[in-house]
């Protein structure tokens, strides 16, 4: 029996959990973390981006959180390569969203523009983030605007910067200027608090193994690989348009419960929402460190952290970041 590893309920949203063989650290080690591992964590600064902990020049916006396209109906993906920080959810039928955090910089063109899920409400709040969309359900923009999130929506024509693309047809067509949103929209809160702890990444003895490859898989129908040279990770398939690839540091796995979010989409398939709030399995992919270990968040708006296998925190090197919000009954092989 593998130390420090749960059985968990096979969600009905995911695939079977497939049995990958994973090199494990010695249960025997001590629990008692060393210095490496106690350092102090980097506190917020505005100085400092909160989605990649990089030094910036304190910008004079919110962050902003644009959901994508992310299947072939919406290639290419204009923009991701100037986000902070990536994220891709579950949706409905077992297919999947992007997202990009934006701060930093702002594309002049992102797209393709999807609608929003109840999922985004957790996975934006750390960061005071606005959310834009092209569209959403009824239900899901009563409880984002109930959780006091702006919320800027191409169907209602909120804020500005919107067009579309003769390339596409609906719903896949709709692009944003997010310069022009942010010249146009009222100012909102900016962040307070870091997404992650960031430090020193793992001390050695809490990685598991080293890797070049990682297979994440959200359900039968959606597989996400990556693979690791020259100090990035590379995604697969990958659909951003040339030139404009997100090149993440980290890639970050988590398991979470998923529910229904209460009403199904327009083909009646009911819509999925990830719980992204308590706490799970995560693996965290530093550079070519894979780490086993534990995500924890306490509320919606709280800055996730993590524990090693060995229960030492694990605090994540400056540099992009890519998050997999990946269904319990999931899987991750490396």
């Amino acid at each position: 029996m593998l130390c420090g590893m749960n059985l968990r309920r096979v969600a009905s949203w995911a695939a079977p959990v497939l049995v990958t063989g994973l090199v494990l650290a010695s249960c025997s080690k001590s629990n008692e973390p060393s210095a490496e591992d106690i350092a102090p964590k980097a506190p917020f600064s505005a100085d400092v981006s909160p989605l990649n902990g990089l030094k910036l020049s304190k910008p004079d916006r919110p962050v902003y959180y644009v959901k994508i396209e992310n299947t072939n109906g919406g290639e290419p993906q204009y923009g991701e390569n100037q986000a902070d920080m990536m994220i891709e959810e579950l949706v409905e039928d077992g297919a999947t969203r992007a997202i990009g955090l934006f701060y930093s910089s702002l594309p002049s063109k992102i797209g393709h523009v999807r609608s929003a899920r109840t999922t985004d409400i957790a996975l934006s709040q750390p960061v005071n983030a606005a959310i834009i969309a092209s569209g959403s359900a009824e239900k899901t923009r009563d409880d984002i605007l109930g959780a006091k999130i702006p919320f800027y929506v191409w169907d209602w024509r909120d804020g500005a910067g919107w067009s579309t693309d003769p390339d596409k047809v609906a719903p896949y067509h709709v692009l944003l200027d997010l310069k022009a949103m942010d010249g146009a929209v009222k100012r909102t809160a900016t962040p307070t608090k870091n997404y992650f702890d960031w430090g020193n990444g793992p001390a050695s003895d809490d990685v598991t193994k080293k890797v070049t490859s990682a297979s994440v898989q959200f359900s039968s129908k959606t597989t996400t690989r990556w693979s690791y040279s020259g100090g990035i990770w590379k995604r697969s398939p990958e659909r951003a348009a040339p030139g404009q690839e997100f090149k993440p540091k980290t890639v970050i796995v988590i398991f979470a419960k998923v529910q229904e979010a209460g009403y199904n989409d327009k083909s009646g398939n009911p819509v999925p929402e990830t719980v992204v709030e308590g706490s799970g399995r995560a693996v965290i992919f530093s550079g070519g460190d894979a780490v086993e270990g534990t995500w924890h968040k306490d509320a919606p708006d709280a800055t996730m952290t993590f524990t090693s296998k060995n229960g030492n925190p694990v605090r994540l090197k400056p540099g992009r970041i890519w998050l997999e919000a990946v269904p319990r009954g999931g899987d991750v092989s490396y």
